[in-house]
């Protein structure tokens, strides 16, 4: 990727619509843009003020031929989304014109920008940092009101200035330990041993409360690995659909039904779920049916969230007794569902049931009765409610959370160094790998590979 070309993109979506917008970037982005975007008063893009929308059109930059006519922004560096002169041309949105609008600013001179380049511009200068860039990315990507929330937390900076602080506050204790080492007689540390520890263990508390929000944030944002699992019949393929909104799965009164692993995102409340449907579990002699049974114990052991589905109207039988012990012994969080309230519900089975799990949920797949209670009984699990979504620093990525598991270790060895009396020098070395580690969230200290790799995942044109 050349940081210094001008790049060019369609930053709306591909298809049909009322309006399309090519956005151009870079250094000769207003020259570019001028080359192909005619003014109707003729005064040049280079002399109009920025961020006021002007009126003109669009030709071709050889044979003047015109494209459409429509309007265009001019945003001068530095007050511009990546921080570079940007033009934004506004065209009427076919698929046709749109296309042949960008191509006209790749014949003037920019070149196609690549997934996320604008965006990575404006964090290389400085106009947002990673984890805010991180924030951009899950909006875009948003499906629930939760990760909408979430996300614009982050684009307002909660995240990054929660771990400035904690960077800032190490930082300030490590220039004066360091000012103590190389000029002993001058007396510059104004922290005493005990103030260190102090701090550090301060330092230690806010790392460790900030990643123990990856749990909210990641169920919020990335997703609980969830299965559906329940004897044939019992209704898993009708709770799959009710849950995703739609009828993916087929659904009939033939036991056996479903043979194979259907997948879906899906949402609950504010908790996402990457759901998976199974075979109905069973003893059969059936072939194809076993591999779709053998599938479905498999999702049991790899996922985090069961739903186990029951006939609420029938007699648990051997293989309904097997599930149960199946289930309960893999210790993963469970819900069980007492499908089929509508009907008559069996006492025994109900009552069988609600001893052996500790949350179960009389629902009707068909009807969606009891699904609120489903909701809420999954969000208590995943999301803390204290947390708040819109004001609150929470951590959602992978990456996130493994910077902070890294600080948190690091100050933990260097406090339990400082409660021994080891050498004030010895102990920096914890501390300074803390402070790298909580860099990395926002980046100040991340790799390139990292950021090519983050701003890789976002669509072309942001």
């Amino acid at each position: 990727m050349k940081l210094l070309d001008t790049i060019a993109a369609i930053s709306t979506p591909q298809g049909k619509g009322g309006v399309a917008m090519i956005r151009i970037s870079g250094a000769e982005a207003i020259s570019v843009a001028d080359r192909i975007f005619h003014r109707v008063n003729k005064k040049s893009l280079a002399d109009t003020p920025s961020a006021q929308m002007v009126r003109g059109a669009v030709t071709e930059p050889c044979s003047e031929e015109e494209i459409d006519d429509g309007m265009a922004v001019v945003f001068r560096a530095p007050a511009s989304f990546t921080g570079e002169d940007t033009v934004e041309i506004y065209c009427h949105g076919g698929i046709l014109v749109t296309r042949r609008v960008l191509s006209a600013a790749l014949l003037a001179g920019a070149r196609a920008a690549e997934a996320g380049e604008f965006t990575r511009r404006a964090f290389i200068s400085g106009k947002m940092s990673l984890s805010e860039a991180e924030a951009l990315g899950g909006l875009l990507e948003a499906k629930s009101n939760g990760q909408l929330k979430i996300s614009r937390g982050g684009m307002k900076g909660n995240l990054t200035r929660r771990t400035r602080n904690i960077y800032e506050s190490l930082r300030s204790v490590l220039s004066g330990i360091y000012a103590a080492i190389d000029f002993p007689d001058e007396d510059l540390n104004e922290y005493s041993r005990e103030e260190i520890c102090e701090l550090v263990d301060r330092a230690l508390g806010d790392v460790r409360s900030l990643a123990a929000t990856y749990s909210t944030g990641r169920a919020v944002s990335e997703g609980i690995p969830t299965v559906i699992c329940g004897k044939a019949n019992a209704g898993k393929s009708s709770v799959y659909n009710r849950i995703i909104g739609y009828d993916a799965a087929i659904v009939t009164d033939i036991e056996g039904t479903t043979r194979d692993v259907l997948r879906q995102t899906a949402t609950l409340g504010d908790t996402t779920l990457l759901l998976c449907d199974t075979a109905g579990i069973r003893k059969t002699e059936d072939r194809v049916e076993n591999i779709g049974i053998e599938r479905a114990l498999a999702e049991i052991d790899a996922s985090e969230l069961i739903l186990c589905v029951f006939d609420s109207s029938a007699t648990l039988d051997a293989d309904d007794t097997s599930l149960i012990e199946r289930v309960i012994s893999s210790g993963k969080q469970c819900v069980a569902l007492l499908n089929k309230s509508d009907l008559c519900e069996n006492v025994d089975t109900v009552s069988a049931v609600r001893s052996a799990f500790k949350r179960a949920v009389s629902v009707c797949a068909n009807t969606g009765e009891g699904f609120d209670t489903l909701c809420s009984a999954v969000n208590e699990m995943f999301i803390d409610g204290s947390i708040d979504m819109d004001n609150d620093a929470v951590v959602t990525g992978a990456r996130q959370y493994a910077a902070l598991s890294v600080a948190s270790d690091a100050l933990g060895t260097a406090l339990d160094e400082l409660r021994r009396d080891t050498p004030l020098d010895l102990c920096c070395i914890g501390i300074e790998a803390a402070m790298s580690a909580v860099g990395e969230v926002d980046g100040r200290e991340v790799g390139e590979d990292i950021v090519a790799e983050i701003f890789s995942k976002f669509c072309v044109g942001k």
